[in-house]
């Protein structure tokens, strides 16, 4: 924690949010910061939520994932337009701060004035759909099941063929190789060298 009140620290966040806030510089920079605290700094908090068994920070934690799948399916359908927009991804990566920040609860707000009411109001629909969407599916994969049996096999034989050539012999690849010891042509340490007495 002394880290954090030391002049180094200081200066390495100002060259952050230079880098972050420079809207003439590379997305790429951003991009990585979005998906870093919209994704990877949730999951290690989730993590952490679910090994320490607090109900509180697992509540936080559903809430932020649904606030998040919420935005992120908007995203989806709209990428295409918004990211053209200037500075797109800096409001991104402000609004998932603002999603996570503990003063202003954002998830929850957004959970809370929104998505429940919505959700609340179009409950029955969507698990019509869902039903539908899922009956479906299960129905997709059980008429393509020779096909998915097919790939599967296909798969398993292809990467069997791959650690072969990477010389990861199989089981019954052993089993066919010939021992040393067994091979005539191949002398054995036990046998003495006739030809150098």
């Amino acid at each position: 924690m002394a880290l954090l009140g030391s002049n180094l620290t200081g200066e390495l966040l100002q060259v952050g949010l230079r880098l972050l806030l420079c809207p003439l510089g590379s997305n790429i920079v951003i991009r990585t910061a979005c998906c870093s605290v919209g994704i990877a700094l949730p999951v290690y908090s989730t993590f952490k939520a679910i090994e320490s068994r607090d109900q509180n920070a697992q509540r936080k934690c559903l809430l932020y994932w649904a606030a998040y799948g919420s935005f992120s399916l908007v995203e989806v359908f709209t990428d295409k337009l918004i990211s053209w927009f200037p500075m797109y991804y800096h409001i991104k990566f402000a609004f998932l701060v603002w999603l996570q920040l503990p003063s202003t609860d954002g998830a929850k707000q957004l959970y809370m004035k929104h998505l429940r009411p919505f959700l609340s109001r179009h409950q029955a629909k969507v698990d019509q759909i869902l039903g539908i969407a899922s009956c479906e599916v299960i129905k997709l994969v059980s008429s393509y099941q020779a096909e998915i049996q097919f790939v599967r096999s296909m798969v398993v034989k292809i990467s069997g063929s791959a650690d072969h050539m990477l010389g990861g012999a199989t089981e019954s690849d052993r089993s066919r190789q010939p021992n040393p010891s067994e091979d005539p042509a191949v002398p054995s340490d036990a046998e003495p060298d006739q030809n150098n007495n």
